[in-house]
């Protein structure tokens, strides 16, 4: 295996976005569209991956498990109707959680969060 790699690195919250180790990319804590309706959320979760993966030459065709936290688990309805527009056929295994974030505007604000991994050959 080849060396680790560390990308968007905050050293204020003692975290990386994105690490390469071998062939996998491991994304975390991607959001977006905070305090909006779920299915924004959903879309600004899918866009900060998205955004994260280009940095290193990727993009969502790489992904190939996704970790979905939600505030409330029935709405992964939404969520699939965003994969399958945002996706195209190239769905990644998944699977969805139920949480109470720890996150500034409380149950109006953070809905919805994704991690992922991502696939590349190269």
């Amino acid at each position: 295996m080849g060396k680790i790699e560390r990308y968007d690195i905050s050293e204020e919250w003692a975290h990386s976005g994105i690490i390469k180790a071998g062939n996998l990319y491991f994304i975390g804590y991607c959001v977006g569209n905070i305090g909006q309706d779920i299915e924004a959320q959903v879309n600004g979760a899918i866009d900060h991956m998205e955004k994260r993966l280009a940095t290193v030459g990727l993009g969502l065709e790489n992904v190939v498990q996704m970790d979905c936290l939600f505030r409330d688990v029935w709405n992964i309805p939404v969520m699939e109707k965003v994969i399958r527009e945002r996706f195209n056929g190239k769905y990644p295994v998944r699977k969805s959680i139920q949480t109470n974030f720890a996150h500034v505007g409380g149950p109006d604000g953070l809905q919805f969060q994704l991690d992922g991994i991502a696939y590349s050959e190269e």
